[in-house]
């Protein structure tokens, strides 16, 4: 039996006396894709944040390739193999694509400290192959990323997550502030990274997007795991009733909020 990328027991997370987080158990297995949906507030994020290092936990374990971990920032997280595309994306506007792309990963001729200098071939060489890899199509990387639609740019913020992320990627919302075409295409490249095998947690609030491309639904509702249920097994109905708490007919296609 393989080794889950993940086993969560128990995280909690409080601020003060607000419970942010109680008790989440969570599993992923081996190129799983799973989707983290629920209300604001119902603790998504903070699930998230403690995860990859924002913050720290209050309690609980997190075994990643069953080595428990606790990491101290994002950075170390990142390091061990998470990769994360937040729905800022955490991009620099005014760099080029390679430099984004290779964001705090330079490649450089000479390593002189402060007097380096960057290997920008190889960084454009390695760039053309990651966006490959993700089926993105970008005509002209030495543009700055200023220039570029938010389809563009989150494509950028994804090749980068799928080039150095094959362990884990974690995509908080990738197609919220998208039109149709662009949230086809982010869509596309997920589909891409599940025939490659790489495990995700995709959080959304587009059910129909949830259910065309994830294994499992985790069901959040006031800071605790309301419940799992495996996509194929369920519908939009019984999800928004696992969010809210109400039985309400509503049609998958929907967004809850």
């Amino acid at each position: 039996m393989s080794v889950p990328v993940l086993e969560i027991q128990g995280l909690t997370k409080h601020y003060g006396g607000v419970h942010a987080l109680t008790d989440a158990d969570f599993t992923l297995a081996p190129g799983e894709h799973i989707a983290i949906v629920g209300d604001n507030g119902a603790g998504k994020s903070t699930f998230v944040r403690n995860l990859t290092g924002v913050e720290q936990r209050t309690r609980g374990s997190i075994k990643f390739y069953g080595e428990d971990v606790n990491f101290a920032s994002p950075l170390e997280a990142r390091d061990a193999g998470i990769e994360t595309v937040y729905q800022n994306l955490a991009l620099a506007d005014e760099l080029d694509v390679p430099t984004n792309i290779f964001l705090g990963r330079e490649k450089t001729k000479f390593d002189l400290g402060p007097f380096s200098w960057m290997d920008k071939k190889a960084m454009r060489q390695e760039s053309e192959q990651l966006l490959e890899k993700t089926g993105v199509k970008i005509p002209d990387l030495s543009q700055s990323l200023r220039g570029m639609s938010g389809g563009q740019r989150q494509c950028v913020a994804i090749s980068r997550a799928a080039g150095w992320g094959e362990k884990l990627i974690i995509m908080d919302e990738p197609t919220a502030a998208l039109g149709i075409q662009e949230t086809t295409r982010v869509e596309n490249i997920i589909r891409g990274l599940k025939e490659q095998g790489i495990p995700l947690i995709l959080i959304s609030h587009n059910l129909r997007q949830v259910f065309n491309l994830v294994d499992r639904i985790v069901v959040f509702r006031q800071g605790r795991i309301a419940g799992t249920k495996i996509a194929a097994e369920t519908d939009g109905n019984e999800i928004v009733s696992m969010i809210t708490g109400v039985d309400q007919g509503v049609h998958e296609n929907a967004s809850y909020i």
